[in-house]
């Protein structure tokens, strides 16, 4: 299979409707039988040296398994389904487009109402008191969030916190003396370890698999995408495992299931979990504060290829290159530059750009960190005091554009060197990008989403968002033919104000 066929997807909160799909066919996986070969009993010819003899395969997890099932729990959600498309297209259509259709072109006419849309995920119990972590798009933009524990017992559930960036979410049962799992170091977890994947895929009921640790820092192009540190896992999950456990053999919590990667909608060996130590600081903060403060550097940064790495006269292709500098950053008064390759952040050494801006993200902000720098064939070491990276809120909120568009429905944000980066759009792109969307709005129902970038207007290039309420403003009652690049991908909408 090209990877250009392959589509990553998220356990979205109306996975149920994508099963209901005649076109999609969900085949039941089964993991593979592993096997040793016996050793001979006597080596037919001498040899130098004799391997170290394989260790024994554990004949049975059941005990891991009983000790870990309880604390893992299903959550059906309800929420007011967004209208569906009157221009021929069905609600299926719409949803393959959301989850798969990166840049498909789209034009709904007009929209009427769905009623309720129900969904399927998992959770794990992290405190007696009834704290449950899963994921965002589990919970996301839910009217009624309802708890099963395997003992039989439903709950309603209050929403704690959410976090979209990173695809976590807290939610709080009233219930006493609940099983919990702990919490383990992903950081110690390796390639190759076994890992017992928990949750209930499919709606069949509490289910347990098995597989290995298949590789880890590994990002998608799925979600919010800002901070993603995936372990990936042969363990088979589908729909309805998202926001489970991923447990090692120990039984400890090592990651919190997110993500397939498949082009047949059913589980074909490649998912993703979210690291427990990413998943542990996230929910401590939506815990204590209902929302997540990280820090800000202040640069974008990207990956360092073979051949950079030889232009630049580094020893190895490691490390992140600083392709932007933001005026007045903490970066800026560090004195970072363009063209600097962070090549050590708080001590660590840094791998990649993913890795960097996972770490600063994982900072309090107001820390001093020490950084080390390549530049000009010689490492500087510099010291940055941090700041506090905006909420996608707060950038919203303080954008200029919000004097005027909410007729639309929708708040937009002139376009930056970061902002392009999160949107997945080419570098020097110009624009203005959508930071929040009302899902009744003009906005949405012509169908713009969140993320997207609008580049122009009745074919005039927009520069900031004041450009983008000035060429709003016709006058004719015609609607406006705007030019928007999603993800990389330009397509045409229509926007007419009512």
């Amino acid at each position: 299979m090209k990877p250009a066929a392959m589509h990553t997807q998220l356990f979205r909160k109306g996975s149920l409707a994508a099963i209901a799909l005649a076109t999609v066919t969900v085949a039941a996986w089964k993991a593979p039988e592993r096997t040793l070969s016996a050793a001979p009993a006597k080596a037919e010819a001498p040899i130098a040296a004799t391997a170290a003899a394989p260790a024994a395969p554990v004949a049975s997890y059941a005990p891991v398994v009983e000790r870990v099932m309880p604390a893992v729990v299903t959550i059906r959600v309800e929420k007011r389904a967004e209208a569906v498309p009157t221009s021929g297209q069905s609600p299926e259509d719409d949803l393959l487009r959301r989850f798969f259709g990166q840049g498909m072109p789209q034009m709904p006419r007009g929209r009427q109402p769905r009623g309720i849309e129900r969904g399927l995920g998992s959770g794990v119990i992290v405190s007696q008191d009834g704290y449950i972590l899963t994921n965002n798009h589990v919970v996301d933009g839910a009217s009624e969030v309802k708890v099963e524990i395997p003992d039989s017992r439903t709950f309603t559930a209050k929403v704690v916190g959410t976090d979209p960036a990173s695809d976590l979410a807290v939610v709080k049962i009233d219930a006493r003396s609940l099983p919990t799992l702990t919490l383990g170091d992903s950081d110690h977890v390796k390639v190759g370890d076994v890992v017992l994947a928990v949750g209930n895929p499919l709606g069949v009921g509490e289910t347990v698999t098995s597989g290995i640790i298949s590789a880890k820092g590994r990002t998608t192009d799925v979600g919010d995408g800002s901070y993603q540190d995936f372990l990936q896992t042969d363990a088979p999950i589908n729909h309805g495992n998202s926001g489970g456990a991923l447990v090692n053999a120990n039984g400890e919590l090592i990651g919190i299931n997110s993500q397939i990667l498949t082009p047949t909608d059913g589980n074909i060996g490649l998912g993703f979990a979210i690291p427990s130590n990413m998943a542990r600081n996230v929910m401590d903060q939506l815990i204590k504060n209902g929302t997540v403060r990280r820090a800000k550097l202040g640069v974008t940064v990207q990956r360092i290829t073979a051949d950079l790495a030889s232009s630049l006269g580094l020893p190895s292709a490691t490390g992140a290159l600083v392709s932007n500098v933001e005026d007045g950053s903490p970066a800026a008064h560090a004195g970072i530059k363009q063209g600097d390759v962070i090549t050590e952040y708080a001590g660590k050494a840094v791998a990649d750009s993913n890795q960097l801006r996972n770490e600063v993200s994982s900072t309090t902000p107001g820390s001093t960190v020490s950084l080390k720098v390549f530049r000009d064939g010689r490492t500087e070491t510099m010291q940055a005091k941090l700041g506090e990276l905006a909420t996608k809120r707060e950038r919203s909120e303080s954008s200029s554009d919000n004097r005027g568009e909410g007729r639309f429905g929708m708040s937009v944000q002139t376009l930056t060197p970061d902002l392009a980066e999160q949107a997945g759009v080419p570098r020097g792109t110009r624009g203005v990008i959508v930071m929040d969307l009302d899902p009744s709005g003009i906005a949405a129902d012509s169908g713009i989403r969140e993320g997207d970038v609008i580049e122009k207007v009745d074919g005039k290039a927009l520069s900031s968002a004041d450009d983008l309420k000035s060429a709003l403003d016709r006058k004719d009652g015609k609607p406006s033919l705007l030019v928007v690049n999603r993800r990389g991908t330009d397509i045409f909408l229509t926007l007419r104000a009512e």
